[in-house]
Parts: structure tokens; sequence; C-alpha cells
């Protein structure tokens, strides 16, 4: 694995004290690897996991041509012959889906067939029912659908090839069915069955310890001392991660204290793949995760150009022959969400093995002013919504400090300003990052 300090070195506007987002994430993504440990499990117990290896189809799918609808198969040369627009077919028997039938129809005949079933020999069109009349020979309209019947339909209500499914159309033997670093969804799960496949190997489920720091944090059910607050960090994050299907490892609120830093970060090294802290990676004289993290690996220490969640740690730490990432979050309740959003979350999905294209930006107008120094990327809790004239619009959420939780509660969205971007005016458009599929 390259080392931290190996990939900053070749960045020749590496700034620690004001690095731009985009450079973050890059450093972040050049260190990470995906684990390597590979499992195999039956498809009821995929859903949610990493495909380890490309799916190779078995077979073909359909497995035979087949109709799509409930109808009439024929070949298509009979609508070139047809006389004063008018197809006349002669009906020899009946295809139903799941049964060999062996019927093959001649020039002049048809065969009625179920959706599903295998298309007659020398068929290669199918005429839905609802455009046929059926007409016993010599006996005017019938309800029935023997052989001996004519059927009859309009030359222009079918083209050639139409309500066909081609054998292997869905997937072909031998090709892939589903990639490397998919994660499994339900529809991949039938898939996996609808060619047989009871097993499939998977990436290891990915191991995360996280831990809050701070003298003055307090657990839910413990009171409340003066100066204290209930630690919110360990629940967003608590969330957060079970999204991502992780193997958990909750380890507490750790003291301000040397001795009792190491331990949680040496345990946490010891039996997680990623380790993620929040609190203490910004100067300060109580602050004493910044000198423990140093000491147990190759990790650096980071302003970003961003806001909320300017300071953050990133790198690897190691003990008793273990080793893990490290990510030092911020200890405000929001930034702590906007700082794993933006770096963690993908980091991990690498970690995973995961494919996973990063959320897509949608670009609305802003219902109000926004005020935004050139120079940092802000992201804004925001409201996403229809104005009155229907289109979609944005509006901020209020109260934007680092500290108010409440704003990440009430918002659908970021509002994400760019690096370079200034403030923005009414009616401006922005780009924003939906919550859905993201929290």
């Amino acid at each position: 694995m390259p080392s931290l300090q190996s990939v900053i070195s070749c960045l020749s506007d590496y700034d620690p004290s004001a690095l731009p987002v985009a450079q973050a994430n890059r450093i972040i993504a050049d260190v990470v690897e995906p684990v390597s440990g590979i499992e195999q499990v039956a498809i009821r117990a995929a859903l949610d996991r990493v495909l380890a290896e490309d799916v190779v189809s078995p077979l073909d799918v359909p497995a035979h041509d087949n109709s799509a609808m409930d109808g009439y198969a024929f070949a298509s040369a009979a609508l070139q012959a047809a006389s004063g627009g008018e197809v006349t077919l002669r009906v020899i028997g009946t295809a139903l889906a799941g049964e060999a039938h062996g019927l093959v129809p001649a020039a002049g005949e048809a065969v009625r067939i179920m959706t599903g079933a295998v298309m007659p020999a020398g068929c290669d069109t199918v005429i839905p029912q609802e455009f046929t009349q059926r007409v016993a020979q010599g006996a005017g309209e019938t309800a029935g659908d023997t052989a001996g019947e004519t059927v009859r339909f309009a030359a222009d209500a079918v083209r050639a090839g139409d309500n066909r499914r081609l054998r292997g159309e869905d997937l072909a033997r031998g090709k892939p069915a589903l990639k490397q670093g998919r994660v499994l969804q339900p529809a991949d799960l039938g898939l996996l069955a609808s060619l047989g496949i009871a097993e499939v190997k998977v990436r290891r489920r990915l191991r995360v310890a996280f831990f809050s720091t701070g003298d003055e944090l307090r657990s839910i059910g413990e009171p409340l001392d003066a100066g204290c607050v209930y630690d919110s960090n360990r629940y967003t994050l608590h969330g957060m991660l079970r999204r991502l299907h992780v193997d958990l490892i909750d380890m507490g609120v750790v003291r301000d204290d040397p001795a009792a830093l190491e331990a949680a970060l040496r345990s946490a090294c010891e039996n997680a793949d990623a380790v993620i802290t929040s609190g203490g990676v910004s100067v300060g004289e109580a602050d004493y995760t910044r000198q423990i993290m140093a000491e147990l690996g190759d990790v650096t220490f980071w302003k970003i150009a961003m806001r909320p969640g300017r300071p953050m740690a990133f790198g690897r730490i190691a003990s008793n022959g273990h080793q893990a990432l490290l990510f030092g979050l911020p200890g405000n309740p929001v930034a702590v969400m906007v700082t794993f959003y933006h770096f963690v979350r993908a980091a991990l999905h690498r970690m995973m093995g995961a494919d996973i294209a990063p959320p897509p930006l949608m670009r609305v107008r802003s219902a109000q002013a926004i005020r935004k120094k050139p120079g940092r990327t802000e992201y804004q809790r925001g409201i996403l919504a229809r104005g009155a004239d229907g289109q979609w619009e944005v509006r901020i959420t209020g109260q934007q400090g680092s500290g108010v939780l409440r704003s990440m509660s009430e918002a659908n969205c970021f509002i994400v300003l760019g690096h370079e971007q200034g403030g923005v005016a009414a009616g401006d458009p922005v780009e924003v990052m939906l919550f859905e599929g993201l929290l």
C-alpha cells in the first residue's frame, strides 16, 4: 500500500493549512485500497454485499426465442403478401409457455401462442390477440381457438419482428451478468436466481471502529454537569455507517487523557479496518489526540478549505502488527456529518471494493441571496422544493453554524458552493446534492 507521505510528496502545491476539498479527496483515494478478504454466501444473504468477482451467465436468457404477448405467431413474409391490406392465416395449434409443442406453420399458417411460449420454427412475429378477428372456417365468428380456425388482422397492425423476445436478448451465455464491485440490490438477487446461481463471492464486511473524545461529553442517561453536553456524534456516525452495511465497533466516549486515547486508538486499530474519531483534531490545550495519532502511524493533519469541517486528520495507524486507516473528524456535529459524507463515505466504499459513483449534483435556482467568499468549498444545508412557478428552487435552512445540528435534520440537500465561487444572488443557479440516497 502506498504511504501517505509518499503520495503527498508527489504534490507540488500541497498545503496542509489550506487544502482544497478536491485535493484532499485525491490524496485519500490514492492511499485507500480495498480489503482482500473474500467469502462465498448464499444469494439470500448477499443483499447489500459487494461482489468480489464478475458473475458470468451460464446460459442464455431467455433460453429460446419466445413471445412477448398473447397472440398469434407467424412468418412476417405474410405481411408483404397481404391482399387488400388484410392478412388471413389458418391456425394449426396452440403453443403454451413451458411446454414443447413442435408446431411448424407453413406459408399462410399461424400458431396461437401465449406469453413466454417458445416461438415456432419459421416464425418471427407475433400479432397481439386484441388486434385480431378469429373466424371458424365457414362458420362465422367464434370465441374458440382450436386448430382449423382462421385469424384475420390488418397488415399495418404489426411490423416484422414485433413482440418476439430473442434468445440471449437479456443475457448471453458467457457474458458478464454482474460486474465485480457491484453492491447487490434486490433485482440482482432475482437476476442471479434466474441464472440458477445459488451462491456468489463477496468481499468480507468492512469493520469500522468509532468513538468521540472530550471530557465535556456525556452519554444518554447520564446527568449533565455544568458545561457538559450529550454526545450526539456517535449516534449520527452510527446511523451513517449503518447505511453502508459495515460491521460497527462503538467504543463510546474517550476522555481527554493521553493514556486513555492511546489505549482506545490501539484497540480500535487492532480490531477494525478503519477508525473514525470525532473531536480533538484541532489545536487546543486539552486535545491530545493529534499527538497520539502522530505517534502511532503515518498521519497528517489538515485545515481543509471548506465550511463546515475545516480541521481533519487522515492517515494510517499501527498497533501490535495491525494497521487501520484513520479519519479524525472535527467535534462540531454538522462538521462531523459534512466531512463524513464528503471524505469518509467514498473512502469506505473504496475499502469495501464497491464501485459507486459520486452522488449527482442537481442545478436549481436559489430562492435567496447566499453570502460566500471565494477560496473555500461550502456545504450549506438547504430545502429543495417547487417554487410558485413550478420550477425547482432551494433555500437555506437558517443558521448554518457547524454546531446547529437542527440544520441537517430540517434540510433535504446540501447547497454545494464551489471553491472559486463567490456570493449568490436570489435567482442565480446553484448546485445541490440531494440527501435522498445519501443519508
